[in-house]
């Protein structure tokens, strides 16, 4: 009983706090971002601002601030048929807004690329990988998914998104839906059934190219801060899974046109 009260008070001065391992953050946060060539040049550059701008904004900075360690451990890569190599960020702590402010700063100064085809599944690989493999201990490791398709190259995405579940992390997505056609009309539950998953994992649509800021800032935030949003996307009782090789499969269709 002691021993709590003296750690209660701990917490209480922030001597327990300042003990802890360097390496200890709130949470171990992956941003994989899609830039596949079915975003054009604007909706790419929107997106990249969207990033730069929420790392940035106050909301973003206090919610680092008001986790239990009050920093955490970030790292940034953009995906389309595979991971680009050259657009990885490494894991840095964010703990100030001077921290926040030069990994902004690194996002901003990287060219604009776009690539083929769409590959969920390596980018929640890649992103396990990092995880796994960094030097931080998060209370929360964090694979946050932005795309615009369905999974269509590279290894179905259910087991390689089970085996991230698998390994303690959370998977959140933002599913990018503007051009309401074909796939990308039930987009959001294609990535409820299909990519997200853990405790409190969510998906957050984006119709309007004028949103992706506020929904960027937005997902940040709950991931940082752990507070499961109101928009968490849940199964409609009674209606089917989506397939989750509907993108393969369509891809496939084309092929043979």
């Amino acid at each position: 009983m002691l021993a709590t009260l003296a750690m209660l008070a701990g917490f209480a001065t922030g001597s327990v706090i300042a003990a802890l391992p360097d390496n200890q953050v709130d949470v171990e946060l992956v941003l994989a971002v899609d830039t596949s060539r079915s975003m054009d040049y604007e909706e790419v550059r929107i997106q990249r601002e969207g990033y730069v701008q929420a790392l940035q904004h106050a909301d973003f900075l206090n919610a680092v601030r008001g986790g239990l360690v009050g920093k955490i451990a970030i790292t940034y890569f953009e995906w389309a048929g595979e991971v680009d190599p050259t657009s990885v960020l490494d894991w840095q702590i964010i703990e100030t807004a001077d921290d926040a402010r030069a990994f902004a700063e690194k996002l901003a100064a990287r060219p604009i690329m776009t690539q083929r085809r769409t590959s969920i599944s390596a980018a929640i690989a890649y992103g396990t990988e990092t995880i796994v493999a960094n030097r931080f201990d998060g209370m929360r490791r964090v694979i946050d998914v932005s795309g615009d398709g369905p999974n269509n190259i590279g290894q179905p995405v259910e087991p390689v998104r089970d085996a991230a579940l698998s390994a303690g992390i959370i998977i959140n997505g933002l599913a990018l839906m503007l051009r309401p056609s074909g796939t990308t009309t039930g987009l959001d539950r294609y990535y409820g059934d299909c990519v997200i998953g853990g405790p409190g994992s969510f998906v957050l649509p984006v119709h309007n190219i004028e949103d992706f800021a506020t929904a960027i800032r937005r997902k940040l935030v709950l991931e940082v801060s752990g507070i499961e949003p109101d928009a968490k996307v849940r199964r409609i009782a009674g209606a089917p899974k989506v397939d989750c090789m509907m993108g393969e499969m369509q891809w496939r269709e084309f092929l043979d046109r």
